[in-house]
Order: structure tokens, then C-alpha cells, then sequence
């Protein structure tokens, strides 16, 4: 099978392989396109939580950036862990050299032990540039609360907290709902001429680790080979919920996502 699309991922390694780059190589390449990377940090973390993070020297990160994007173009960008101003600062620098149109931001705070990811001063400056220069932003509701100054309870929140997003400048807003305590997980896409709200039921597990990673790497795939972001939003949330429903059960703590569920293993090759 021959990809279909490259997507470059700029994010932070993660040891235990369920979230960041790894989660993000596993997706694009499940779901039929080629993934290149460029990494911001490297994470020491198991499912029970993160124990340190080394930082990349920024003029490494943009080096992998533009030295890659120069002999492979992209034909869409997704981006995870940044985790200071001055990370932020040369990924924008980057991102202004290469051209590439489609452009898809996880902004990754908190992993899912609760550590923070990401300094008071990167906040603000993803807030006041870097959503700007993106198709696409996907807050879970934390992140959503963070980056909006609001409290999200309900619906309605959700689609007030996009509406300030887009006041800052974002183009296209994607809030996951699946922080909020509901049997059915609402997630919400919303742009200045529509809003699109997508109820899943709630799968009851411990084993999500990763999922933002995964869906913003699925959406980036799907967004890269030609569909609309409504549409590879719709799509994407299928594969990162059929890969849910696998319930791997790895580790102690909150395990990782089945990212092989969309792959169906030719006969020669079992």
C-alpha cells in the first residue's frame, strides 16, 4: 500500500508509546499516510505518570522542522508539546518558512497523571500568535478553560469557550467533551458559519492514554488526503473511539489506545 499523504508532527516523545510522537507515528501510519517528526521534548513517563522531561534546544527543533520539510513537503502539519515561549517562538519561525497550509494544533497542558506540560509564558503566547497560523485547534475541556479563562460545564460552555478562540483568531475550533461527567460524549466543531456537535457513548475504561494525540494525528491524516476538517473531524473521532473500544489494558495506570484498529492484516502477511 502506497501513502496516501505526509504529515510532518512537531510534539514530545513519550517513553511508555501511547501518546505524543509515538501515538502520533502509529496513527498516521494506521490510517495510510507517511509521518515524519520533529521533536520538542523527550518525556521519561509510564500509564502511572510522568517522572521528568528534557527539553529540546529550540534551533534544534526548527533544524528538524525546515531540514526535513526542504527534501520531503507536507502536506499537512500537526502539532502537540510545546512547551515554552521560546519553543513556541522558532516552531512560528519555522512554520513561516516552510508554507505549509494545513496545519492542525493539539495544545497539549496536562498529561493525564496531571503534570503540567507547558509554562504560564507559552500559554500566552500560543494564545496570542501560534492560534493564528493554524487550521484547526483541539482543546479537551481543561485546556479549553486554560487558554479561554471560562469554566466548562455544559454544551453551551463549550460553544462560548470556541467562540473566544476564535475572537483570538482561531479559524476552526474542534472541543473534546470527554472530560465532562456524561454518559454520552459530546464533542463540538464550530467555525464562523457552523457548528457541528458529534455524541459518542461513553466507553467506560481507564485505558485512554494518548487520545488527544491520537485524534489531532488522525484528523491532520484525514484533513491531509483531501476531506474537509469537518469531515476528517468525524471520521477521526471513529478511529480514536473504535481504538478506545479495544481496551488494550497495558500498564498499571491509564493505559494506552489500540492504534492498530483500523488496519486489517493482508493473508500473505499472517
Amino acid at each position: 500500500m502506497k501513502p496516501k499523504s505526509k504529515i510532518l508532527i512537531i510534539a514530545g516523545s513519550d517513553s511508555s508509546g501511547g501518546a505524543g510522537i509515538q501515538a502520533d507515528i502509529k496513527t498516521i501510519t494506521a490510517l495510510g499516510s507517511y509521518a515524519m517528526t520533529a521533536i520538542t521534548a523527550v518525556t521519561i513517563q509510564n500509564t502511572t505518570g510522568v517522572k521528568s522531561i528534557v527539553s529540546i534546544e529550540p534551533k534544534k527543533i526548527s533544524d528538524q522542522i525546515e531540514f526535513t520539510s526542504r527534501d520531503i513537503k507536507p502536506d499537512a502539519i500537526k502539532i502537540g508539546m510545546l512547551h515554552s515561549a521560546n519553543v513556541i517562538k522558532s516552531v512560528i519561525r519555522s512554520l513561516d518558512l516552510i508554507k505549509v497550509k494545513k496545519i492542525v494544533l493539539d495544545p497539549v497542558m496536562i498529561a493525564k497523571g496531571g503534570a503540567k506540560l507547558i509554562d504560564e509564558k507559552a500559554v500566552q503566547l500560543l494564545k496570542n500568535e501560534l492560534i493564528k497560523k493554524v487550521s484547526l485547534i483541539t482543546p479537551n475541556i481543561p485546556e479549553a478553560e486554560i487558554l479561554t479563562n471560562t469554566v466548562i460545564k455544559n454544551k453551551e460552555d463549550m460553544i462560548l469557550a470556541a467562540s473566544i478562540l476564535m475572537k483570538l483568531g482561531a479559524k476552526n475550533v474542534f472541543i473534546k467533551g470527554g472530560h465532562l461527567d456524561s454518559r454520552v460524549v459530546q464533542d463540538i466543531f464550530v467555525n464562523k458559519k457552523e457548528i457541528m456537535l458529534i455524541k459518542n457513548r461513553r466507553i467506560t475504561t481507564s485505558n485512554t492514554h494518548g487520545t488527544g494525540c491520537t485524534l489531532s494525528s488522525a484528523i491532520s491524516t484525514f484533513f491531509a488526503c483531501g476531506k474537509t476538517l469537518k469531515k476528517s473531524c468525524e471520521l477521526a473521532t471513529k478511529y480514536v473511539n473504535n481504538s478506545i473500544r479495544s481496551n488494550l489494558n497495558y500498564g498499571k495506570g491509564h493505559g494506552p489506545i489500540n492504534h492498530l484498529s483500523s488496519i486489517i492484516i493482508n493473508k500473505k502477511f499472517k
